[in-house]
């Protein structure tokens, strides 16, 4: 019983009282827009800066539990643990070993190990990896404690390693699974677009909750459920578990309270304020399943209806945003097939959308060329490969 006061008292010292390093990966070109998103949590969080992959921030535990439930444009909430110059296998296992792991994971814990190695004499990184889940293992069985939190999720968690000219840098992933896996749907549809994507692409078209909001090809419905969560004020972690559940400074009713004080902020339109369309019944039966299920009936409305065949959708509101992720078969794909399409689009937009904000997804710059329309192009990082956002006025 002492021992494990004692690292309960060395566990809030170091881990949920101290001020650390954290660093919120995003996909490439979302940085500037996830920092604007991490400075307008209320958090404690001091030094953020947009880099390269992501935002680096300083901050304590509290702050990176509340931006893995808050961040709509971020994909993982890293804890940097510790870094260290190390040339050969011997140092490496010993300054490995040296971390006070027992603060950070439960003893019995069987993390998966990423490593990424430039430039390095310790350029194996199956080796580097066994040499440190060794390590992680020893130092666990003499210092740690088994879990014993009623949060205990089944997911491993995952320690990312990343050696530059010798330097090793350590990290613990908060999240677990990607944060654009929301929890909300568990169906599918054509051209998928993650959650996380289509939250930056409705910022970045200068989405207000008080406007509609059209998607008249919506698959799955991703950015019809991202805008209804924005209008609700629901947290996009909000459903979901993650790793920092299963961590010793982890405090479950701390935890409950932050999701109380959330609810609390939680709202309700008086109005359908996003309107969603597909001419596949499956993909409409699916999705209206899924609003039913979050009791989102009262935001959202899907029709099925084919998006030429069919004039403007009606709205109580006057012109909002239309979002447009054409399912133009592969992405990549800019052949004859994929400019008619777009071109019937365009036409279809001017004839019954004008003066609507538009979002618009392209699979390049070759179609981006065609645009009859004033609109702002930029690339954007969609399923692994880079596709073209057209965002303005029609």
């Amino acid at each position: 019983m002492g021992v494990e006061k004692n690292l309960q008292k060395r566990i809030k010292r170091h881990i949920s009282g101290r001020v650390r390093d954290y660093f919120a990966v995003t996909a490439p070109g979302m940085e500037i827009l996830c920092l604007h998103e991490l400075l307008a949590l209320p958090l404690s969080v001091k030094e953020a800066t947009a880099e390269k992959g992501g935002v680096a921030f300083k901050g304590r535990l509290h702050d990176c539990c509340l931006a893995n439930l808050y961040l709509r444009t971020a994909g993982r909430i890293l804890l940097r643990v510790s870094d260290f110059t190390a040339t050969n296998f011997r140092q490496l296992g010993k300054k490995f070993g040296d971390i006070p792991w027992e603060l950070f994971l439960y003893d019995g814990t069987k993390p998966v190990i990423s490593v990424t190695s430039h430039h390095s004499r310790l350029y194996h990184k199956t080796a580097v990896a066994e040499c440190m889940q060794a390590g992680l293992k020893k130092r666990l069985q003499q210092e740690g404690v088994p879990n014993d939190n009623a949060f205990q999720i089944p997911v491993n968690q995952q320690i990312l390693i990343r050696i530059i000219e010798d330097r090793v840098f350590v990290s613990l992933d908060s999240s677990g699974d990607n944060l654009y896996k929301r929890g909300l749907k568990t169906h599918g549809g054509r051209a998928p677009v993650r959650e996380t994507t289509a939250a930056a692409v409705l910022l970045l078209a200068g989405y207000r909750i008080d406007q509609c909001l059209i998607d008249p090809m919506c698959g799955s419905g991703t950015f019809a459920l991202e805008g209804a969560m924005m209008i609700n004020n629901i947290p996009p972690g909000w459903l979901r578990e993650f790793s920092f559940f299963a961590w010793p400074a982890f405090r479950p009713k701390r935890w409950a309270y932050i999701k109380s004080q959330a609810q609390l902020r939680f709202r309700q339109p008086e109005g359908p304020l996003v309107f969603c369309a597909d001419r596949d019944p499956d993909a409409c039966r699916l999705l209206s399943d899924c609003i039913r299920h979050h009791h989102l009936e009262k935001t959202i409305q899907v029709a099925c209806r084919d998006f030429f065949s069919s004039g403007r959708m009606r709205t109580a509101h006057g012109p909002g945003l239309i979002t447009l992720n054409p399912p133009y078969g592969r992405r990549i794909d800019s052949g004859p097939s994929s400019r008619e399409l777009f071109d019937a689009i365009c036409a279809k937009l001017e004839q019954d959308y004008k003066g609507w904000k538009l979002a618009l997804m392209v699979p390049g710059s070759n179609l981006a060329a065609r645009l009859p329309l004033e609109l702002h192009c930029r690339r954007i990082h969609h399923g692994g490969l880079d596709a073209v956002l057209m965002t303005g006025t029609i």
